[in-house]
């Protein structure tokens, strides 16, 4: 089968990695992969270790879809490529490629819906929808669950499919260790995030969690991975706040394993996720995790058994959870419980084999 994937994000994130291992995982079976994406991605880069995968640049802005030269010249390569399913990533790309698509005749134009944000009820999404996607994909029942939230009409809710993503336990288990958090000093508790430093992501919850635990006398350490545009506004909020000796930015890693297995608990205070794809790892590093009880966390942390789902934004709920992950043993039963469960429900081998039949089969 002739199988394309879109997707123009420069920055990696959930959806690119996706992306990336869904196209691999099926040039790796034999079918043909066209991989439509930014000549200075994060994508390109990585996919240039697979020849096997055909590149194909596409350089675009939210308003491509009203430039004439750039749709038809999508179209005539779809034309040429003669795909057979194309997989979109982002709305961005959907404004145009599920057009050109469309254009070109391609027999599956899947949107793949990463993200619990309800989608907006546009003119401009009710034709896209309406007209030229035939299926949708969502990483999630919260994902799911927001797209037709603003109009149940927008799109056949049977024809949206919820296939969760898959997680690569014996990479993660394989990957090599190399030590990123300090080494504990004294009674300590080591308290972890990991994740892009945006808005959605909510870090300033952990900054205000470090004060009411240093007011309740809690010996603790915060370290916060990642980078990304709220970096500096982080850092001065946590100087304004003087948490600056217990909250500490490691930085970027490609390498969640090294610093997840040196955590106490694992605290994701997002806003919404459509796959937690991080809560999912810190299970399999066998660390409790705590987080909100909304999107698609509770889809991924058995409440009171691999971990705490609190309200959002409550603060007294989430330092009490930590107080009661101050005893090792519930920390070590809370951990073991989520690697099973882990592996039970998000497996790659059992995940890609729905994804094959979805795809190459339309179940």
């Amino acid at each position: 089968m002739k199988i394309g994937f879109f997707n123009s994000i420069k920055t990696w994130g959930g959806g690119e990695k996706w992306h990336f291992e869904a196209a691999i995982h099926f040039a790796k079976l034999g079918h043909d992969v066209y991989f439509f994406g930014d000549q200075d991605s994060k994508l390109r880069t990585k996919l240039l270790d697979y020849p096997t995968i055909t590149f194909v640049v596409v350089n675009l802005t939210n308003f491509s879809f009203l430039n004439p030269v750039k749709r038809y010249s999508l179209i005539a390569k779809f034309k040429e490529l003669k795909l057979e399913t194309l997989l979109i990533n982002n709305p961005k790309d959907l404004k145009i490629a599920a057009y050109a698509a469309h254009i070109a005749k391609v027999s599956r134009i899947i949107y793949r819906r990463g993200s619990a944000i309800p989608i907006k009820n546009t003119f401009l999404n009710q034709r896209i929808f309406g007209n030229y996607i035939t299926d949708v994909l969502a990483n999630s029942l919260a994902t799911k669950k927001t797209i037709l939230v603003n109009n149940l009409q927008l799109f056949p809710e049977e024809k949206i499919k919820i296939i969760y993503n898959p997680i690569d336990i014996e990479a993660f288990d394989q990957s090599t260790y190399q030590k990123i958090v300090p080494n504990r000093q004294s009674d300590e508790l080591i308290i972890g995030t990991l994740a892009r430093l945006s808005p959605e992501k909510n870090q300033k919850l952990l900054i205000d969690l470090s004060v009411e635990l240093l007011r309740q006398d809690i010996n603790h350490q915060i370290y916060i991975t990642g980078k990304g545009e709220l970096e500096t506004e982080l850092k001065a909020y946590s100087h304004e706040k003087g948490t600056d000796k217990h909250v500490h930015f490691l930085g970027f890693t490609d390498s969640p394993k090294s610093f997840l297995i040196d955590l106490d608990i694992f605290i994701l205070p997002s806003l919404w996720e459509g796959f937690g794809y991080v809560l999912a790892e810190a299970s399999l590093a066998e660390k409790p995790v705590i987080a909100f009880n909304n999107s698609s966390a509770p889809e991924l942390v058995l409440n009171n058994i691999s971990g705490f789902l609190t309200e959002l934004n409550n603060i007294p709920q989430i330092v009490e959870k930590v107080k009661d992950l101050q005893h090792v043993e519930l920390r070590h039963k809370m951990g073991v419980a989520g690697r099973q469960f882990v592996h039970q429900s998000f497996d790659k081998k059992k995940i890609y084999e729905s994804l094959e039949n979805y795809i190459l089969k339309g179940n």
